[in-house]
């Protein structure tokens, strides 16, 4: 049987995207490649194939002929999630407890530790090439490097982030370097300097140079779009501007009715109240409505061009034979950001109009409560807004065209999927250290059209935030900062109500009870300490 890709064109910086022919459905021979994409701060319903109205051409071609799951998970916020994704583990497991901040306990170190093996390691003893542009943000100290931990060529930040157009930081007179394997590179002011472009140029010449070997590749695209500061280039912004004047309200309900029509969502995921802290739109006042509809206008342009650059190297792979014989997976590594760069004294003081490179920015609180549309809460939090991502997954020499997927994910399941695939094996020791076994579960009998059996229920937890994942239900609390204490354990029925807006702990105690020793099981086994007696040290 042939299958026969699409033979639309997108834009993509100049370049379409080539037609595809012949195809096999069989599971391939070969290796396939394998580039697993991340972006940044982006919420559940930020692409136009999860129900957005920001342009995503590339992605939203990716969905059509792959698979969209609707239930995946990340684990609330940069470092947890980009530790867990590349080791398989809980982030505690892996040394990345809270951030890359060395608290004092072997879970809490702040970096990859040397009892984890990353993807890049993983698939190098598979017989890959390996490479990674984009953000690390799971260690500083020199030793923990990508190019330490398995990856053959390097392009990035090993920090956080910064300007876009710039290398400086979050706070004045801090330079943020780039790194070129294991050499700094900066970039004058003016330049024409884009990270995200930057990132994608360098792909790229990873991708030419993996093609022309005989082993397949892996390479770790890991984006710093759409995070603050909303910076954007002037075309890309000009496309927004004043299409979201109708407001945030609005906007939720828009997306919210795509995502009914498109099927991400059905009608038990009820579209939760207004966050709290925003205010209706209606009361804003015109004049802070301009300023509203800017920052959500180069928020859209930023996730814009990320999708621009992931049509060039969609086109890279088809110009060169490659795009069928290669596994393309994209997910976010948390929800929607509320934080305000505004009124902090770590943070850039500048005035430039938001946007351009002398600005420094933020969409906050209310826009990040559309980009998590349906949901509550944001990133850093626990409940589904801060943890549901889009999810894609491209391979049609294994996946369903148009498929679309209810079945929970996570990511310590992309390690798994990947030793699958590339017909591996997860290792029991590296450097001398035991490693310990995978937590998740391979993918590939989702990407086959088949039911996945997890065996054991799934966790969170990050700064005393706290969930558990069991089958249908899910056990979550809050921590409240304010007060310093853990809120109540809250109970909800995920298959009746994913929105998290009937908690059911005093109809269900047996269950709630059975859920809270799931955690305290688990959180022992992963080394979580607990945030009071953590805070103390």
């Amino acid at each position: 049987m042939k299958k026969r890709f699409h033979s639309e064109f997108v834009p993509a910086i100049g370049t379409l995207l080539l037609t595809i022919t012949g195809c096999s459905t069989e599971k391939a021979a070969e290796k396939p490649n394998v580039i697993l994409i991340l972006a940044d701060d982006m919420g559940y319903s930020d692409l136009g194939c999860f129900g957005s109205e920001i342009q995503t051409p590339n992605l939203d071609r990716l969905a059509s002929q792959g698979i969209r799951m609707t239930q995946f998970y990340n684990a609330s916020r940069s470092c947890p999630t980009r530790a867990s994704l590349l080791t398989g583990l809980y982030q505690h497991q892996a040394g990345v407890g809270d951030m890359v901040n060395d608290r004092g306990y072997p879970a809490y170190q702040g970096y990859l530790n040397d009892k984890c093996v990353t993807l890049a390691e993983a698939l190098k003893l598979a017989g890959y090439n390996t490479y990674m542009s984009g953000k690390w943000h799971v260690g500083k100290r020199e030793g923990v490097h990508p190019l330490d931990r398995g990856f053959d060529r390097f392009f990035g930040l090993i920090d956080g982030g910064g300007s876009y157009f710039r290398r400086i930081a979050y706070r004045p007179n801090t330079p943020v370097p780039l790194w070129t394997n294991e050499r700094e590179e900066y970039f004058p002011p003016d330049s024409g300097f884009y990270l995200t472009d930057a990132i994608t140029d360098h792909a790229l010449e990873y991708i030419r140079e993996g093609v022309g070997q005989q082993k397949p590749f892996f390479l770790y695209l890991a984006f710093t779009a759409p995070h603050w500061p909303l910076h954007a280039l002037p075309e890309d912004i000009e496309r927004y501007r004043g299409k979201y004047m109708s407001g945030w309200d609005e906007l939720r309900e828009e997306r919210y009715a795509r995502m009914l029509k498109m099927g991400i969502i059905d009608t038990s995921m009820k579209l939760t109240p207004r966050d709290e802290r925003v205010r209706e739109w209606e009361s804003v006042p015109d004049d802070k409505k301009q300023l509203w509809d800017l920052r959500m206008a180069v928020y859209a342009a930023m996730i814009d061009r990320m999708d621009q650059n992931i049509g060039r190297v969609v086109n890279s792979l088809a110009e060169a034979g490659e795009l069928d014989k290669t596994l393309i997976i994209f997910l976010s590594d948390n929800g929607g950001c509320h934080e305000s760069t505004k009124g902090q004294a770590a943070f850039l003081k500048v005035t430039g109009e938001t946007g351009t490179p002398d600005s420094f920015d933020a969409y906050e609180y209310p826009w990040a409560n559309a980009s998590n549309t349906p949901f509550r809460m944001f990133k850093h939090w626990v409940h589904e807004g801060g943890i549901s991502t889009p999810f894609i997954a491209f391979y049609p020499q294994m996946i369903k065209e148009g498929s679309i997927s209810t079945q929970t994910g996570h990511i310590i399941d992309i390690m798994p999927t990947l030793v699958d695939v590339a017909g591996g094996k997860y290792p029991e020791e590296l450097r001398g250290n035991d490693i310990p076994p995978m937590e998740g579960t391979s993918l590939l009998p989702v990407f086959r059209g088949k039911t996945l059996k997890r065996k054991v229920p799934l966790f969170w937890e990050h700064e005393g935030n706290r969930a558990v994942r069991d089958g249908d239900w899910k056990l979550v609390s809050a921590y409240d900062y304010s007060k310093k204490q853990f809120k109540s354990w809250e109970l909800y029925n995920i298959k009746t109500d994913r929105s998290e807006l009937k908690d059911l702990s005093e109809e269900f105690p047996e269950q709630k009870e059975k859920m809270i020793m799931q955690f305290n099981i688990w959180s022992e086994r992963a080394g979580v300490v607990p945030k009071e007696i953590l805070d103390k040290k």
